[in-house]
């Protein structure tokens, strides 16, 4: 696997280590979950997806992502740089990550998050932003402190912030209620040596991906068919996340806001289908001007029950985002956060 194909990388050398590290996850994930797929004899393969930034002038990336298989209904795992290396007046030298999302067919298997990446300055100054959230539409005690247990061997004297982070961060307020289970969150990590926080964020992303991996091996290998009632659950709590993702979440408005060239990437958490009436069910809880954003995203949805979210509609609701958010910027304010705000959209413009 090859992010960086077709799309000048950075030339500063944390780049460039950055953007190994990354690559390296994501080889690392893909390969996990496309062996477990032939271990348990599931159909299910990744396809490589690239997108270019200004033609691949100032970066790009590649994702892998599946959809309707028979172990994952939708999933991505998206590696990209983005960089202003011949723009003086830019403050940003570049941007590097992984985000990825697995959202599986089986209602008893937990969906996952996990989101690693490094922000330098042209300064030479920099930081690194850490997220890993478990996500089931049916709670497993068990699986909960198995991915904590692994995310705190791997970061012992951060996890106790992380997990607080974490838990603020994925909070929705008008439901009174989180996204997932467990949650972990580092945002503007920085020690003073880079070379310290690359290996930790090496070693974060690996425990977050492995343990995801062995979990849902451990919840497919079981075979136990999910009843009606958890399938329900399951198509709630797709609702539940993709409300949280196009209202709340930071990382998806911001970078929608910084360019309009990878819409169907960064939408690539949302999944396959939703509940269109439960979700106009909360635009009266929402308040001003959020109400109108809900409201237009579910405008934009088909008319049908489970409404599909295919690529079409994905670019429409990344729109509507750009949209609302253009004409209420002080709406930024109200979306999620730790206990640090990233400047992203200002490092970009």
């Amino acid at each position: 696997m090859n992010p960086n194909a077709n799309y000048t990388p950075a030339q500063s050398a944390h780049a460039k280590q950055a953007l190994s590290l990354v690559a390296a996850l994501q080889n690392r994930f893909v390969q996990g979950l496309e062996s477990m797929a032939d271990d348990l004899d599931l159909s299910q393969s990744f396809k490589a997806v690239s997108w270019l930034r200004d033609e691949g002038k100032h970066g790009g990336g590649t994702r892998y992502e599946t959809a309707d298989g028979a172990m994952i209904g939708r999933g991505s795992v998206n590696v990209s740089q983005v960089h202003y290396d011949d723009n003086p007046d830019k403050k940003l030298g570049s941007a590097t990550a992984i985000s990825t999302i697995i959202h599986p067919n089986n209602p008893l298997s937990p969906s996952v998050h996990i989101h690693i990446s490094w922000t330098e300055m042209k300064s030479g100054e920099g930081y690194w932003r850490l997220m890993a959230d478990l996500n089931p539409s049916n709670n497993n005690i068990e699986d909960k402190q198995q991915y904590l247990d692994a995310l705190q061997q791997a970061a012992p004297a951060q996890f106790k912030s992380a997990v607080q982070q974490g838990d603020t961060y994925f909070y929705i307020p008008v439901l009174k209620r989180h996204r997932g289970i467990a949650h972990f969150y580092l945002e503007a990590y920085n020690t003073g040596s880079f070379e310290a926080d690359l290996a930790f964020a090496q070693k974060t992303g690996e425990a977050a991906i492995d343990t995801y991996v062995t979990i849902l091996k451990e919840s497919l290998a079981q075979n136990i068919p999910a009843s009606e009632s958890e399938k329900a659950k399951q198509l709630a709590y797709h609702s539940l996340y993709f409300f949280q993702v196009l209202t709340l979440d930071r990382g998806t408005t911001t970078g929608l806001l910084v360019h309009n060239q990878n819409d169907v990437g960064i939408m690539g958490s949302l999944p396959t289908y939703v509940d269109r009436d439960l979700l106009q069910s909360w635009v009266n809880q929402m308040p001003e001007p959020q109400d109108k954003l809900l409201q237009a995203l579910v405008d934009v949805l088909p008319q049908t029950s489970p409404a599909l979210v295919d690529e079409k509609v994905k670019q429409k609701l990344a729109q509507v985002v750009r949209n609302h958010y253009q004409q209420h910027p002080q709406a930024i304010a109200m979306q999620a956060s730790g206990n640090i705000i990233p400047p992203t959209v200002k490092n970009h413009n």
